[in-house]
């Protein structure tokens, strides 16, 4: 009875849900709350589940669901909910993948760094990309790996049984004795991982950071599928007859947008790219450099999940470390690097470096010409031998149309890897899907970022390939439309309120081709200490993003979000994309993301408004 009233309900929401839930990143982002995220959306869909109420308009209203589909969105959101109630679970045993490898790797990841043994058995034949050999010498995981017939009792193991199945159904989940999480696997929507037992709840947020941080939920097109087909909806999932053709667009588009001579490669997130990256590289060292110490060297005050992941990989294996690199703020980028880089030298170690040009959330370039010198100087190891170059990896998420790796363009001497987060002005906020390129001398490296891309089952989905086809071509041409917007604005800020500090690329950097569509905006402030001035430019700040996102709702939004198709983004990165950084590292700054269509007379009459009042 409980089961047809969750099917019939579950019917009722597919019927009346909000379009945005499955054409956009995130929804609603003007009720959004970050501290609450899922936890309000699934207490205010109970409650409407309760209340048997799924009308369009009250759906419309919850809050957003986590935010860019990497941690989880509605769609991912209720199918969790559902399938935990269908078992009599909390909806937080129940998490959802598209990838098929990850979740196993989350479970590997938290017995390594516990010293407790796993052992994986499965029913069918394990995805073809799961490399057992490689996850145990580059990942350092251990595990034992074993065949079972189905229905076959399970004995108890001293450590973790997970039991891998690829499902027919991928919600119909059989918790069994002895099991201490189920993985469901479907080949084309993803995974379903359940958490079984209470005395495996520990595992749910590092399972769940696994998910924010080195892939992506399952997808909105997909969680769809799946719950069509948990309710028997007699629908037919959308099949796109164009997947090598849209494949084959959007890496001709990457091409010519980067000018790279090597072929794209593309994933289901910026952080599953760049994850796949830093294994890759890792591998490639662990190859090449056997025995020799990796060190990732990582901006402290850079995007949260960039450097919240490179100190995870960093947790895991033994010979790898993180170095901070001091870029922002009055630290110069090519100094911090020579420093860094004579050091690491010195030790006889592996240098990679992550860092974002422009910065973020300042927006700074360094001295490219000076950054190519000292990123291509032969430095020496204590011992007088060639120590090893570095491979700088860039984040152009900022500005994706700069050439930097083309054939004499500035880091062409230089091995080094860009890549770009694709829920920015790849897709238009429509997905999540990044690529990287690398240049010629990084060219060799390929290879093994696309052996982990594809270990990992992170390469992007059929749909997100869909969507940077359609939306690639038009790049170059909105990043430049919303330039004009940012720059025009910024122009208005500094007259209007000449005493904020902004930062923002010069017209010089401009000209040359940095045309971000983001600035940074200190406020004035006044108080009599350093606290007193600190908390009063804070209050400021959230009073302009409150008055920005109350009286311009439809474009304004308070979200880390760039390069959408619409509107204005506001954040303070200190409290969203700085979210793992540590705190004396922190900027409490408002950032500003601009769109190439948005009223931007109307933001300006709204920004004179809070000058007045201030």
């Amino acid at each position: 009875m409980e089961d047809n009233k969750m099917h019939n309900y579950i019917k009722d929401i597919l019927k009346n849900m909000p379009a945005d839930w499955l054409n956009l990143t995130t929804h609603r982002l003007d009720i959004y709350d970050e501290s609450l995220a899922k936890t309000e959306f699934l207490e205010q869909l109970e409650n409407l589940f309760q209340n048997n109420t799924a009308d369009a308009a009250k759906l419309n209203e919850l809050p957003t669901a986590y935010d860019y589909i990497r941690l989880g969105h509605p769609l991912s959101s209720i199918l969790e909910w559902a399938i935990a109630h269908l078992q009599d679970l909390k909806a937080e045993n129940v998490i959802s993948f598209s990838s098929r490898t990850v979740p196993i790797l989350a479970i590997l990841r938290k017995n390594l760094l516990e010293n407790k043994s796993t052992q994986i058995l499965y029913t069918d034949q394990l995805p073809e990309f799961f490399d057992a050999d490689v996850i145990r010498s580059v990942y350092g995981y251990n595990f034992d790996l074993k065949k079972v017939e189905k229905g076959t009792a399970i004995s108890r193991f001293e450590g973790s049984t997970v039991l891998i199945s690829s499902a027919t159904n991928l919600c119909h989940i059989e918790l069994l004795s002895n099991v201490d999480f189920v993985i469901n696997i479907d080949a084309a929507l993803g995974s379903i991982l359940v958490v079984n037992g209470e005395s495996n709840n520990e595992y749910i947020s590092e399972i769940q950071h696994v998910r924010r941080r080195e892939t992506i939920a399952i997808t909105p097109a997909n969680s769809l599928a799946a719950l069509n087909r948990l309710v028997g909806n007699n629908t037919i999932d959308p099949t796109i007859t164009t997947v090598a053709a849209n494949k084959s667009s959007v890496i001709d588009s990457i091409k010519k947008v980067t000018e790279a001579p090597t072929k794209g490669l593309v994933a289901s997130s910026g952080l599953s790219m760049q994850y796949a990256i830093v294994m890759g590289l890792i591998h490639d060292a662990l190859d090449k450099h056997k025995g020799k110490a990796i060190k990732i060297i990582v901006p402290p005050n850079c995007y949260g999940g960039t450097n919240d992941q490179a100190r995870r990989v960093a947790a895991c294996i033994d010979n790898v470390e993180v170095v901070d690199l001091p870029v922002d703020g009055g630290q110069d980028m090519v100094q911090s690097i020579d420093v860094v880089l004579t050091k690491i030298a010195a030790e006889d170690a592996v240098p990679y470096i992550i860092a974002e040009i422009p910065t973020n959330p300042r927006v700074e370039v360094p001295d490219l010409v000076k950054l190519k010198e000292v990123l291509s100087v032969e430095r020496k190891t204590a011992a007088g031998t060639k120590a090893i170059d570095p491979v700088f990896i860039l984040d152009q998420t900022f500005c994706p149309n700069f050439h930097f790796l083309g054939e004499d363009e500035i880091l062409s001497p230089v091995r080094t890897i860009s890549y770009v987060s694709g829920s920015k002005f790849p897709s238009g906020g429509k997905c999540t899907a990044g690529y990287c390129v690398a240049n010629q001398k990084a060219a060799e490296l390929m290879p093994k970022i696309e052996l982990h891309l594809s270990l990992c089952d992170n390469e992007a989905t059929t749909l997100q390939y869909d969507i940077l086809a359609k939306q690639l071509p038009s790049m170059n041409q909105r990043i430049h439309d919303a330039y004009l917007n940012t720059r025009a604005f910024v122009n208005f800020i500094e007259k209007t309120l000449p005493t904020a500090k902004i930062n923002f690329v010069s017209e010089e950097l401009a000209a040359e081709g940095f045309t971000p569509s983001v600035f940074s905006l200190d406020l004035p402030t006044k108080g009599n200490t350093a606290e007193e001035k600190e908390a009063y430019k804070r209050e400021l700040n959230l009073k302009l993003i409150n008055l920005m996102i109350t009286e311009i709702p439809t474009e304004s939004k308070y979200c880390v979000s760039y390069g959408q198709l619409k509107g204005c983004y506001w954040t303070i990165p200190a409290t969203s994309t700085q979210g793992t950084t540590k705190e004396g590292d922190k900027d409490y700054i408002a950032r500003v993301a601009l769109s190439a269509n948005m009223d931007l007379e109307k933001h300006k009459e709204v920004f004179q408004a809070f000058v007045d009042s201030i």
